[in-house]
């Protein structure tokens, strides 16, 4: 399957296409059998940016598979290993596809007891998460955690990890079906704060709960850069202002955004530094930019998955003739689970 670019300003297609033949296997080649591949949102603007643009992007990167022939100077597998790993973002290959022939450092090993589903559907939310919370801010036991829409994929896979580390997570919701969601979460959040209503103060809570101090780590899930009536979409309605973000911040504080545009004022940098707080951001694709540590953060993650240390949100699992319309809904950004294709 392939993402189509079509004129600026419309929405982009998403079309099969049938593959004649897959190139020779190269030295460092491994053909896979895929078994599962996860869906996510195709980043245009950041392919344009990298000059990485094509009129057909290939979709599907996160997979799991059997590996069915090995390259010849491949080290780490060999056939009938069970694989799971994320395609580089230059990929000529769809990850939705029957075969594919990934580079050996894109890959690992599937524990035994994960599934091909659980183990395609964790994988970017856990790259991610790992990176925010042991690269971007070096989480451990007694240090608060502020992580933003905790329902989401990403949110609840970062919430466990914390937890995992002995933080104490404090979590936003933004329906009344978000928040249910995440006080049923084992062990408990300490706190959730519903902000669906617009009339919670998200700064005020935190501090509350935190006896004044403010919290160690903030995770968030975009935040408002101007005044309420400069915002338009009712999702961005719901995201906190970065002066409230800065304001529960504690001394010594990490502030992991992904908010590409962020800006800061100098009385919002003088504040922060005030604090001697730090401000990083969290880009999807920094694994697959430099994947030296890849390989890595993906074993550490897949190993945390097999002891049970977190439970991803998935939705049931699709076949693969309703990908195309899955992947609208992912493109759109309406979809509140990961979205898995079976084969």
């Amino acid at each position: 399957m392939y993402c189509q670019q079509n004129a600026p300003g419309e929405d982009v297609t998403f079309v099969f296409q049938e593959r004649e033949n897959l190139h020779p296997t190269r030295d460092n080649d491994v053909k896979v059998q895929v078994r599962a591949c996860a869906l996510s949102w195709i980043d245009t603007k950041l392919l344009s940016e990298m000059k990485m643009e094509k009129d057909l992007l290939p979709v599907g990167r996160e997979i799991s598979g059997i590996v069915l022939e090995v390259g010849r100077k491949v080290s780490f597998f060999q056939p009938d290993d069970e694989v799971v790993g994320i395609l580089p973002l230059d990929s000529e290959e769809s990850g939705l596809c029957e075969v594919v022939l990934v580079h050996e450092h894109y890959l690992v090993r599937k524990p035994e007891k994960v599934c091909w589903v659980e183990a395609a559907g964790t994988v970017r939310d856990g790259v991610r998460a790992y990176t925010a919370l042991h690269y971007l801010s070096q989480v451990s036991p007694g240090k608060s955690v502020l992580v933003m829409d905790g329902a989401s994929p990403f949110g609840t896979i970062t919430i466990q990890l914390a937890q995992h580390r002995g933080a104490k997570v404090i979590s936003t919701a933004y329906s009344l079906e978000d928040k249910q969601f995440l006080e049923r979460l084992r062990p408990a959040v300490a706190r959730v704060i519903d902000v669906s209503n617009g009339k919670i103060d998200v700064a005020e809570s935190c501090l509350e709960e935190t006896g004044g101090l403010g919290v160690d780590i903030v995770v968030d899930a975009g935040v408002k850069l101007y005044s309420a009536e400069d915002e338009s979409t009712s999702k961005s309605q719901l995201l906190p202002h970065k002066h409230d973000i800065i304001t529960l911040l504690g001394v010594g504080g990490h502030w992991i955004t992904t908010e590409r545009n962020l800006q800061l004022d100098p009385p919002d940098s003088h504040s922060l530094f005030l604090k001697g707080a730090t401000v990083s951001f969290l880009n999807d694709e920094i694994w697959n930019l430099s994947n030296i540590q890849q390989g890595k953060y993906l074993y550490i993650l897949l190993m945390k998955l097999s002891s049970s240390v977190f439970r991803p949100q998935l939705d049931e699992p699709i076949p693969l003739y309703e990908a195309k319309v899955s992947m609208e809904i992912v493109q759109k950004n309406q979809a509140r689970k990961r979205q898995v294709i079976q084969f």
